[in-house]
């Protein structure tokens, strides 16, 4: 793959063999987001289990205490005081049958879809359309759920999903380049929580097996596994 010259510059300032601790590792991250808009900080863990069987699946939502740094648009899917609820949550579209009909037709210019349950035998039919997107509604992800208010409420203020791909990895953005270290830390530390807390049982061996920051532009910079997770102990 061709670099560019920011690029190569960057990976420079990093000593590939070596690995640091998370706060170290946000520092050089900082350093190396010099791309000409406000790059998005991510954390990567690698993780010792299998995702091929339903037993071995790390998936969940965390409400980072800083944010993310996105501007979130909303659409709840609700009928009658639920829409109105939404919408006094700060939900940027709410409704029902309206808003089916524009996603069939295509539309889609939303970053989160939550839904009540009593809809959900609605906007199943969506599957083929919402899911490749990311936007299906799942009681998982807090996406299905009476409770609207709490749920627009934690999605504008920073909620993120985590879903570990078929390779074992978790990708997450923990905010922007711009954030104060310490909110970068303090969003690393409530995501790698949640993740320890979510092993699922018949994972064996070393659960975390690697972890990584890197910016949207920015070179990957390797922690110290061990005392990324003696943090936690």
């Amino acid at each position: 793959m061709k670099r560019s010259k920011r690029y190569k510059a960057n990976s420079e300032k990093i000593d590939a063999s070596a690995v640091f601790d998370l706060k170290e590792g946000i520092k050089l991250v900082k350093e190396t987001a010099s791309a000409h808009f406000d790059e998005t900080v991510e954390v990567a863990a690698k993780l010792g289990v299998d995702p091929r069987h339903a037993d071995q699946q790390v998936r969940g939502f965390v409400v980072l205490p800083h944010g993310t740094g996105r501007t979130v648009k909303i659409l709840v899917l609700a009928r009658g005081d639920k829409e109105k609820e939404a919408l006094e949550a700060g939900a940027d579209y709410a409704g029902m049958d309206d808003y089916i009909q524009k996603i069939k037709d295509g539309w889609t210019d939303v970053d989160v879809i939550i839904a009540t349950p009593d809809v959900m035998s609605e906007v199943g039919k969506l599957g083929r359309i919402l899911g490749p997107r990311g936007l299906m509604p799942n009681p998982k992800s807090g996406t299905v759920t009476f409770d609207v208010a709490k749920a627009v409420r934690d999605a504008k203020a920073g909620k993120v999903e985590y879903r570990v791909d078929k390779s074992g990895i978790l990708h997450v953005p923990i905010g922007k380049a711009s954030f104060h270290e310490e909110s970068l830390f303090q969003n690393a530390c409530v995501f790698l929580e949640a993740v320890l807390r979510a092993k699922p049982a018949a994972a064996k061996g070393q659960y975390v097996r690697s972890l990584a920051l890197s910016s949207t532009m920015g070179p990957g910079i390797k922690l110290d596994r061990q005392a990324v997770l003696n943090l936690f102990r």
